[in-house]
């Protein structure tokens, strides 16, 4: 290593004379030791000097007047140096650099291999257990929407190993044919085995040799006139073929990422599109930190460079942009993953259809980024840290109660996405067959009714489900869900703290025994209350409506000498039960049927007579 003095100017005429001309990566510090810059070279001497021995863009000016020192780390070669920068810049975080924000590990679907009845599920972390281990993907919610395939496809069981070896009867997934039920011996193991080598073979993308066995299955269950065991394999085929008109890519079979980048207004998306065996798992956008005046190029690079410093890297990489460092990257990529790596620039056909595809989706996403509402955006930001979540939540839920003295008791559940208010998906459950007061029980009823029905349409499960009320109605939340086998779905209670003033509430998250305290000011909290106040409101509304309602039915049912003849007779010569009301007497007795006395008695009812 060598690095230069930190006196008050840097003197850079006597640095260059000591730096060696050999690969290397290279730290500009200011006065305070901070890192500027981190940037690596082939020759070491040549690329420094040139910092100060030509005309500079404005940018790179502001950060070599700053300059104070220069370390730098000799390497073998320009590859070596690539990767050694990229890890540098993750962990050191410099002012002018392309900053990814992107610390997390990617998730992938696990299938055990050491259990009689083996189990999928959502894996995260080191790949230390004995088993099979498919992805990366994307985000949570791609894993999500392919184990809920799994479980429509071939039913191999996705609960929890306690609730599995404690289960005495099926649970609610065997009866909506979402699982085989092998904890209670439903399935033989032979068959469950065999649903384990499809679930293996479709995650493998093989899903054209699944369909030939389940065809020659089908036919022989046909002839031993087995229908009800043939047509679940013709559902299976029916099924296996939507899946596979929705999610493989035509003429690809292998593994490859198409990356996209677009560049606007000092802002910058990066769409990666990941496929494996030739599907497509989903995608997921990249906003890195750009220090000021860079090209699409250039970001990319320093994505790619960044983005793979410690993830699995697939054969090929096709970009929207050809870029100075393809031929290094490819060097240091392929050395990196032990694997020949190739980055595709220029492309025909449907690879070009896909990269114009993640173009556009790059395009767009940045545009309704710099579009949306600050506020929303600064809300969800805060509140992803708070709650310890992998990203901004795409989709929140609240539930809530309301009746009066128990009755006519109404379930709300409304929806948020970054946008805020997602009104065409907000629900009302009215609540029945309960104790009167019993909010648990309520609380049960909706959720249940809510998640079976979302299971088994196809419905978009949230990523945070907060509900108003303390641990009791967390309980509740949490019981329904794990019978369900819904398990990625973080669960927050919102209690009302000390005297119940806003901004003392507590968070009960999943299973912490001690509440989350958030201070008064803080965006999270506010964006809380807002989603907490709009389910109340909305319960409420719901109660108040059905209250009116049962109100406005009694109104002509109550009346004597009024049955549904008589009663739809009036309805209908008034256009309803609001027009009805405004009539006088005489306006009602010339209903066919209806006397004055009648008449009188129905226009009392309305206007508070006897």
């Amino acid at each position: 290593m060598n690095e230069a003095s930190s006196d008050a100017a840097f003197d850079s005429a006597a640095f260059l004379r000591t730096l060696t001309s050999r690969p290397g990566v290279y730290r500009m510090l200011d006065a305070e030791g901070g890192v500027l810059y981190v940037g690596k070279a082939k020759d070491l001497k040549r690329r420094v000097s040139s910092y100060f021995t030509r005309s500079l863009n404005r940018r790179i000016q502001r950060m070599v007047v700053q300059i104070r020192a220069i370390e730098v780390t000799v390497t073998h070669t320009e590859a070596e140096a690539l990767l050694l920068e990229a890890n540098l810049i993750k962990s050191l975080k410099p002012r002018y650099n392309v900053l990814l924000r992107d610390d997390k590990s990617y998730p992938f679907i696990y299938l055990s291999s050491n259990d009689a009845y083996p189990r999928v599920s959502l894996y995260r972390g080191a790949r230390k257990q004995p088993g099979r281990y498919f992805g990366p993907y994307p985000n949570v919610r791609s894993v999500r929407e392919t184990l809920h395939i799994l479980q429509k496809l071939f039913h191999v069981r996705q609960c929890e190993d306690s609730v599995f070896r404690n289960r005495s009867r099926p649970c609610l997934q065997y009866q909506i044919k979402r699982c085989s039920g092998p904890c209670v011996n439903m399935i033989s193991p032979e068959d469950y085995a065999r649903d384990v080598e499809d679930t293996m073979r479709f995650l493998d993308g093989k899903t054209t040799y699944i369909i030939d066995d389940l065809v020659t299955r089908m036919e022989a269950a046909s002839t031993a006139l087995a229908f009800e065991q043939a047509a679940r394999f013709r559902d299976q085929i029916a099924a296996l073929r939507r899946v596979q008109e929705k999610q493989y890519v035509s003429g690809e079979r292998g593994d490859m990422d198409i990356i996209a980048c677009h560049l606007t207004r000092g802002s910058a998306c990066v769409q990666v599109f990941f496929l494996r065996n030739g599907r497509n798992l989903g995608n997921k956008g990249f906003y890195p930190k750009l220090p000021g005046d860079v090209s699409e190029d250039e970001v990319l690079a320093a994505f790619i460079s960044q983005f793979y410093a410690d993830k699995q890297i697939p054969p090929e990489l096709l970009v929207s942009h050809d870029m100075q460092q393809k031929v290094l990257l490819q060097t240091a990529l392929s050395q990196q993953a032990g694997h020949k790596v190739r980055i595709s620039h220029r492309l025909r056909g449907q690879r070009r259809h896909w990269l114009r595809m993640a173009e556009h989706n790059a395009r767009l996403a940045l545009d309704a980024r710099l579009a949306s509402r600050a506020g929303m955006r600064a809300r969800l930001e805060d509140l992803h840290k708070a709650l310890g979540l992998d990203d901004p939540p795409a989709r929140m839920e609240c539930f809530d109660i309301s009746h009066t003295a128990g009755e006519l008791t109404v379930a709300s559940c409304v929806v948020f996405n970054p946008e805020g208010p997602l009104k065409s998906d907000y629900r009302r459950f009215n609540i029945e067959g309960i104790t009167p007061g019993d909010d648990y029980a309520a609380m049960q009823q909706a959720l249940q009714r809510r998640y079976s029905r979302i299971q088994k349409e196809e419905g978009v499960l949230p990523d945070v489900l907060f509900i108003d009320g303390g641990k009791g109605q967390l309980g509740i939340a949490r019981e329904v869900m794990e019978e369900l086998g819904i398990h990625e779905v973080m669960l927050v209670g919102v209690a009302k703290g000390p005297d119940r003033k806003p901004g003392m509430e507590q968070l009960f998250i999943n299973d912490d025994a001690k509440p989350l305290l958030l201070p008064g000011n803080s965006p999270a909290l506010h964006l809380i209350q807002q989603i907490r106040d709009e389910a109340h409101r909305f319960a409420i509304t719901g109660h108040r409506q059905r209250r009116a309602k049962r109100q406005r039915g009694s109104t002509l049912e109550d009346i004597p000498g009024i049955g549904p003849k008589r009663r739809r007779q009036l309805l209908n010569q008034f256009g309803g039960l609001a027009e009805l009301s405004k009539a006088g007497v005489g306006d009602i007795a010339r209903v066919e049927g209806i006397s004055w006395k009648l008449a009188e008695q129905i226009y009392a009812r309305f206007h508070g007579g006897a």
